[in-house]
């Protein structure tokens, strides 16, 4: 889910969404869902206090520094541009599907100790999530000409937003 509302966001902020943009952010989020999961099954027991203790720090502080860039970048100009190679580059999409993936991470451990055929679940999680962002991407495109202008605005209240819900819910 929190792929598919950073997904949503980024589809907000792009004027000239095409299916290509959509694939893209899905390829890249089920791609870091698939092995972010496998990554923790296969790294174990041996590091799993350390992923448990530090994983919402690191994607609260990713999320929260693309969201406050965009919040600023929203208040920094007269009004909204078009920033799809910004918002569907490499770096960008790496960054993202990495914050909404590494609590996956933690998930694989668990799948290590209960004995889950990690392939399996690795490629379901891995498809679903590639479904969930298209979508996202898709139905941004639809909500961002309705926003008339505010689109970075709220896209990084998105982005902020579920930054803090992953750290709220894990120092909880």
């Amino acid at each position: 889910m929190d792929a598919f509302a950073v997904s949503v966001s980024n589809g907000m902020m792009t004027h000239d969404v095409r299916l290509r943009h959509g694939a893209k952010m899905g390829l890249f989020c089920g791609v870091f869902q698939f092995v972010m999961p496998f990554l923790g099954w296969v790294l174990g027991g041996a590091v799993s206090g350390y992923i448990e203790q530090y994983d919402h720090w690191i994607a609260f502080i990713l999320l929260g520094v693309i969201g406050g860039k965009m919040i600023w970048s929203y208040f920094q100009k007269d009004e909204e541009e078009d920033i799809s190679g910004e918002a569907f580059g490499f770096k960008r999409l790496t960054i993202l599907a990495l914050a909404t993936s590494i609590d996956a991470l933690a998930v694989g451990v668990s799948f290590a100790v209960l004995n889950v055929d990690i392939l399996l679940a690795c490629t379901v999680i891995g498809i679903v999530a590639f479904i969930m962002s298209m979508a996202g991407v898709l139905l941004g495109k639809t909500l961002g000409p309705r926003l008339k202008g505010k689109s970075e605005l709220l896209g990084g209240i998105i982005l902020v937003g579920i930054g803090i819900r992953i750290l709220f819910e894990h120092l909880s």
